[in-house]
């Protein structure tokens, strides 16, 4: 019978996760459990954060295009109706670019959403 160890599958686990909490202060990079913890919450923080990440880009869009609409008086959501109406079929990073880099462009969005919106209303009646 031979004894069965599991020294080096073991060590090299626990390299992987010192490796991975390189830079993690104090004990958070020295000590087996506490390195563990902080590398599995790091991760779970990690897939959280990509998540969020595309939430406050969206935000930060929709806050310049917003911006940039009310300066050329009509609202955000007045401007998303006109465009909608209008069959303009933009999304909102590409709008927000065109408010930043391309006013003149970002100026003929807002005029078809004007007359879309006034050419619904007046159909309305």
């Amino acid at each position: 019978m031979v004894r069965v160890t599991y020294g080096a599958p073991r060590r090299h686990k626990k390299a992987r996760y010192f490796k991975r909490a390189k830079g993690f202060w104090g004990g958070r990079s020295r000590l087996w459990r506490t390195v563990y913890e902080s590398v599995v919450r790091a991760l779970a923080y990690g897939t959280a954060g990509r998540h969020q990440k595309k939430r406050q880009y969206r935000t930060l869009w929709i806050a310049r295009i917003n911006a940039a609409s009310r300066a050329r008086g009509l609202s955000y959501s007045m401007l998303i109706d006109g465009l909608k109406k209008g069959g303009v079929e933009m999304n909102r990073k590409q709008l927000s670019e065109l408010a930043i880099h391309q006013p003149a462009a970002f100026d003929q969005m807002v005029e078809i959403a004007r007359n879309a919106r006034s050419a619904a209303a007046s159909a309305r009646g």
